[in-house]
This record gives structure tokens, sequence and C-alpha cells, in this order.
């Protein structure tokens, strides 16, 4: 039976020139609306003011015409995210994120739900390195340990947020993005790396893999030299492995 798995990841919850989020409303209202979704919960792990972040979120997206409630209020996760049809995962400190949903052990009922159509995903930045085969392509630094760096497998290549492909500071010497994905391409575990540039979405709608938003990305692959893909980009065959 083909996937039905349904998600929107995005590079960033921020892009410049555009207030929070907005860069990604018309994807992320018409994802949810598609979805007969009203309700979201927002999980707010990769941060340490659940209540803080959750707000920012809110006082976003329930202008949209949606209801958004943190995870972090219901006395169950488990149960919560059982019973719920769409979470949305926001950025953060991706270690931080990964070892809370192994904690609250969320990560395989979430695969386990989203595979089977069940439960619709939107993640940023974090979010969306948890969305991926692991996070072993982060920006972040490893504040602390997950019991694994495997993650949730929505997507069966590994995904790189915030990605940028020239050193702003051309006295800077130090390594480039390109240059610590290419040490990962070198592992025997490595998977294939999109690297998403700030205002990039991708649209997971089932076999189907669509690049959107306001900017475009880049694969890395051991076989191949990188290569660059414009906003409308079909990249389903990267799906291949599912």
């Amino acid at each position: 039976m083909a996937s039905r798995r349904q998600a929107l990841l995005l590079s960033s919850s921020n892009c410049h020139g555009y207030n929070l989020l907005e860069f990604a409303k018309a994807e992320i209202s018409s994802f949810l609306q598609r979805n007969n979704v009203k309700d979201l919960i927002f999980i707010p792990y990769a941060q340490n003011d659940f209540d803080g972040y959750t707000t920012k979120i809110k006082n976003v997206i329930d202008q949209w015409g949606f209801t958004v409630t943190g995870l972090h209020t219901y006395p169950k996760p488990e149960t919560a995210i059982s019973e719920s049809k769409a979470i949305f995962i926001g950025g953060g400190n991706t270690f931080l994120l990964l070892k809370r949903l192994y904690k609250n052990n969320l990560v395989q009922l979430m695969k386990s739900k989203i595979d089977d159509g069940s439960l619709i995903y939107i993640g940023s930045s974090a979010g969306t390195n948890v969305a991926t085969k692991s996070i072993h392509t982060t920006n972040d630094m490893p504040i602390i340990y997950p019991p694994s760096f495997e993650a949730i497998g929505i997507v069966p290549f590994n995904i790189n947020p915030h990605y940028i492909d020239k050193v702003e500071n051309e006295e800077h010497k130090g390594e480039t993005r390109d240059q610590r994905i290419a040490e990962y391409l070198e592992m025997q575990h490595a998977a294939p790396v999109l690297g998403l540039k700030e205002g990039a979405i991708l649209h997971v709608d089932g076999s189907k893999l669509i690049l959107k938003g306001v900017n475009g990305a880049v694969l890395f692959s051991r076989s191949q030299k990188k290569s660059e893909y414009n906003v409308g980009a079909d990249l389903s065959f990267l799906l291949n492995e599912i």
C-alpha cells in the first residue's frame, strides 16, 4: 500500500523579509485545511521556556483560524499525540528535542501514526531535523545526549536546515557547511543530505516530495556532485528508499 504520510518541513520559522512564519502562512494554512485540521498540538521541546515558546507560535497561527495548544499542557503526552490529528515541532536545540521525544516515548508513536496517515506533521529547523533519518547533519551543538541519533524517519534522507553555501565574511578560513556535510558523507552510515536554504519548505505528500516556499535547496550524496534545486522542483526520487 502506498504511503499516506503528510508533512511540511521548514528550514526555519524565520525568513529574512518576513514576520514569524509569514513566508509559510499559505502552505501551512492550505496543508491544515486540506487535512480537515482545526486543532494543532505544538511541541516546544527544543527550547526550555515551553509556555513562552508556545505562546509565540499560538499568537501567529491562531490568527489564521486554527487553535494551537502546547503538548506540555497535557498530563500524558503519549495520549495527546495518539488522539491528535496534527502536530508542529518547533526549532531550538535538536539534541535536546530528540532526547525529550525519546523520554516521552513519542518517536515510534509519531512514526507509526504518520506512516498510516492518521497524524500530519509540521516541523521547523530542529523540528525538521528530527523528521529525517537521523540528526547527524544538524547545525546545533550537542548540549545533551539523546539515547540515539536516529530520528522519526518521515523521509529516508537527512536535512541540513539554514543551509548557506558561501562564507559571508571572505576573511573567514574555517570550515564551510559543504565541508562538514562532506565529512558526514564519508561515513558508512551516511544518507543523502538535502540542504534547505532559509525560506525553503519540503512538502511530503505520500510518495511525492515537492520543494516549496521562497527559496531552494542543495542535494549532497556520495555518488554525485552537489545539485541545486529551485522552488517547485519534484524531489520524489529521494523517497525511493521508503
